[in-house]
């Protein structure tokens, strides 16, 4: 287990002291969840959206192409 610390404003804590002691957690399992939960929902597919990319062959095709050329260093990079 890591220990960091972090700095909330004193409305920052009021707001996840409260929603952790309606919660009955600690507020560090309050914000272990959260960030993780927000990690889940921004970073990872769904199992729906990913049977939609595994049913769309051309989407596929086009995925494995640019994944063989970004191996070979092939085209540019766009930002």
């Amino acid at each position: 287990m890591s220990v960091i610390t972090i700095r909330l404003s004193p409305q920052e804590y009021k707001w996840i002291s409260a929603i952790a002691k309606i919660e009955h957690r600690p507020i560090s399992n309050f914000i272990t969840t959260t960030v993780m939960k927000e990690i889940e929902e921004s970073c990872f597919v769904d199992t729906i959206e990913m049977a939609q990319i595994k049913s769309d062959k051309g989407l596929l095709e086009r995925l494995k192409a640019g994944h063989r050329d970004a191996k070979k260093m092939k085209g540019r990079l766009v930002g």
